[in-house]
Order: structure tokens, then sequence, then C-alpha cells
């Protein structure tokens, strides 16, 4: 009995992913919104009866392609960041884990690109959900990193948003440059998210400073009023 339980679990795993595929596959050249369950079926070869016993519908089927296109790049950014190297030897890693990214996962990384904007609201909150709990997962890095003593917390939280932003954007900008097959467009983009990085890392250093200033500025003409 349990063999054959087991056995019908990994059949309905097997078809959910194919589901997945098939829906993937499908929206390289459209958009959620546009793709109906039939024609992801009649891909896998299934009844669209059978959608329903995986997906309640396509947005949640949308959702589940959130979750694979952005779940393994948390951990491998997280990893990098955790680590106690300077910074431009994080910002490198870093861009090539998301250059490698690009290249294993284009049709997830279009996906995610297209529909973060779309008209699927389920799936446009799993995207912003999964880049909140992205940068929330970076901020704690960059919390624990000596640089960030004496940072406010909604401060590290600014600045992790930040860094995920020019992520996801040199992820697109990857995607694109990969498609238009142009001599070292990919270089291209590489070299620009590696200067946006650093830009960002030198402001960081001087973030205390600026902030420190602007309070002391603030208090002294506060001071200067209660004196009129």
């Amino acid at each position: 009995m349990s063999h054959s339980l087991g056995v019908r679990q990994a059949q309905k795993q097997k078809t959910r992913q194919a589901l997945l595929d098939a829906a993937l596959g499908l929206l390289e050249e459209q958009s959620l919104s546009s793709l109906g369950l039939r024609e992801v079926t009649r891909v896998v070869g299934v009844a669209p009866t059978a959608f329903y016993r995986h997906f309640r519908d396509m947005g949640e089927l949308g959702v589940a392609l959130v979750e694979e296109a952005l779940g393994s790049l948390h951990v491998m950014v997280r990893a990098i960041l955790a680590e106690q190297d300077g910074a431009e030897e994080r910002i490198d890693r870093t861009v090539a884990v998301v250059q490698q990214h690009v290249r294993h996962h284009p049709l997830h990384i279009r996906f995610v690109a297209r529909e973060r904007h779309g008209g699927v609201r389920d799936v446009r909150l799993a995207i912003a959900g999964e880049l909140d709990r992205f940068a929330e997962e970076v901020a704690a890095a960059l919390k624990s990193q000596p640089v960030s003593e004496g940072w406010r917390d909604d401060d590290v939280r600014m600045l992790a948003e930040l860094y995920v932003d020019r992520l996801v954007t040199t992820a697109a900008a990857l995607l694109d440059a990969e498609a238009d097959g142009a001599e070292g467009a990919a270089e291209q983009v590489v070299r620009v998210a590696r200067r946006q990085l650093r830009l960002i890392s030198v402001g960081r250093r001087h973030w205390l400073e600026e902030g420190r200033g602007k309070r002391e500025g603030e208090g002294e003409r506060e001071g200067a009023g209660a004196g009129e």
C-alpha cells in the first residue's frame, strides 16, 4: 500500500513539474494573463481537468514559477554577502552569480521581468514578496558586517533594497544582452553593474558621516530658533 502511494505521489509531482515546465516554455512569447490552461495541458498531454489536481488556477501556477525563479538565487547571494572578504570581491562574485543564474535559467528570469508589473495580481504580489524577503536577508547579512556598526535598521534596509534592485535590473539587462547576441553586450552589462554596486558601496562608507552632519545641522537650527 505504501509503495503504491509513493508511486502515485511521484507521478503527481512529475505531472505538476511538467505543467510548470510547459507553462514556462509557452510564456517565453506571451504574458501569463494571456495564457490558457488548455494550452498548458495540451503540451503536457493531460486532460484540462487534470490541471486542477495541481493548481487552483493559472495565477497559482504563476506563483509557483516565481518561487522556482527566485528561491535558489536568495541562497547563493546571501551566502556571498555573509562572507567577510572585501567589498569588491563580494561585488564581483555576486554579479558573477547573477550572470550564471541568467544563463542557466533564462526563461525564469524573463518570466519574472515581464510579470513583475504584469496583469496577474497574485503573481505581482508573489514577486514583490520574494524581493521583499530577499531584501530582508540581504539586510541581515549587511547588518552583521563591521562597516554597518552604528547604522539604523531602516538605513540598512534601504541599502539592502538598493542592492536587490540593482541585481534584479542587472539580471533583466543580461537577459536582453544575451538575446541580442551583440559581441561584448553581456560583458558591458557586467561592467556597469559592478561600477554601480561599487558606487553604492562607496556611499555606504560615508553614510554615517552624512547622517551625523545633517543631525548636527538640524540641532544648530533648532537652537538658533529657540534663541530668537
